[in-house]
């Protein structure tokens, strides 16, 4: 499975493609520019010379072509970065990880998109996608640390059963994480807003936090 970034080239998009490309996902970081997601993947390389990672650079429209595309941009560009490749996107599982948040002198506070959510924009963006909404919660410094597994619960929401299926078979695959069907794409309005939660106690106790469920029995479904 060939995984496509668009907006690889931030904290968010670059700490995933180094923990996707480490499981053996064959990895495309995307950009505006071709020649700055090159320079970041060799970057990227160079921070983890012990492992021969499969990623490479492209700009945005190659990173779409991949069979799953994520969307890493800033939350503000997330649908509008979707809408520019919506023909590659057609058909395909198109992951949105971005949170609505803005940073008013030490509080986080959760914006309310027009659809309730920027995945739900996304999916707006882009109609013949099948949007999931996940990685909310994941910490980008803890995603790119191949020392160390993630160790935290990663809520998938869809509208589409293969959406769900397939995000959390890639999520599945990282070490530490334990993917849940989170519901519909409508539940992704408390899951993105929930992240300034943990960006307070993040401030508040001096460190990064992250979510894990109890109570699950998974084995029955």
């Amino acid at each position: 499975m060939r995984i496509g970034i668009l907006g690889g080239t931030g904290p968010a998009g670059g700490a995933l493609a180094v923990r996707l490309a480490s499981v053996g996902f064959d990895t495309v970081v995307g950009s505006r520019s071709a020649e700055r997601a090159a320079e970041v993947c060799d970057r990227l390389k160079g921070e983890w010379p012990g492992h021969d990672l499969p990623l490479s650079g492209a700009a945005n429209p190659g990173a779409a072509s991949c069979d799953v595309v994520v969307v890493a941009t800033p939350w503000d560009a997330a649908a509008a970065t979707a809408a520019t490749v919506s023909d590659e996107l057609a058909d395909k599982v198109v992951i949105s990880m971005a949170n609505a948040l803005a940073k008013m002198g030490r509080e986080f506070q959760p914006l309310a998109p027009s659809r309730g959510s920027i995945a739900a924009a996304v999916q707006a963006a882009v109609p013949q996608a099948l949007v999931s909404a996940a990685l909310h919660h994941v910490p980008a410094h803890d995603l790119g640390d191949l020392n160390h597994p993630v160790d935290c619960d990663v809520l998938v929401c869809s509208d589409h059963p293969e959406a769900t299926a397939t995000t959390m078979e890639v999520m599945d695959k990282l070490p530490g994480v334990r993917a849940l069907d989170a519901g519909p794409l409508s539940c992704a309005t408390p899951v993105e807003a929930f992240t300034a939660v943990l960006l307070h106690l993040n401030v508040r106790y001096k460190t990064r936090v992250a979510v894990r469920f109890t109570g699950l029995d998974l084995e029955d479904g």
